[in-house]
């Protein structure tokens, strides 16, 4: 049997590496990913107990159909220019949120790096949120 594996990882050592290099991938995600994501529950308590900032980052015509209360709405195509306008919210957590939890994954690199500490991911997204049954609202803030 061991024989038999060494055989096939020496026959097949490019689709062994690229087996290895997807374990790592997502390995390292389940490990930092999570560190910085909230699961919509988490982040309903983080809004309640410590006023929280919810940033969608989803398209404006998104955002209007319906969005998590009190939620700012900036883009992902005009994120990273935007920033400044957020550094009033430098002392409190902030809850990035977008369709599904990708986009959002990537503007929660940019306000890391632009100095914001408390920075989290919404897990899933606006999809989780409404499968969790919690409101959307359709009112401007």
């Amino acid at each position: 049997m061991l024989d038999q594996l060494v055989e096939f990882v020496g026959n097949h050592w490019y689709l062994f590496l690229a087996l290895a290099v997807i374990v790592g991938l997502l390995t390292h995600n389940l490990i930092v990913g999570s560190k910085g994501s909230v699961d919509p529950l988490q982040a309903t308590d983080m809004m309640n107990r410590r006023e929280a900032v919810v940033i969608d980052v989803r398209p404006a015509a998104d955002f209007a159909r319906g969005h998590i209360i009190n939620a700012l709405n900036i883009p992902m195509n005009g994120f990273k220019n935007q920033l400044a306008t957020l550094n009033r919210y430098k002392d409190k957590p902030i809850i990035v949120n977008c369709r599904s939890g990708s986009q959002s994954s990537m503007a929660c690199g940019h306000l890391r790096k632009a100095g914001f500490e408390e920075v989290f991911n919404l897990q899933g997204g606006i999809m989780a949120w409404e499968s969790a049954n919690l409101p959307l609202t359709r009112k401007k803030r």
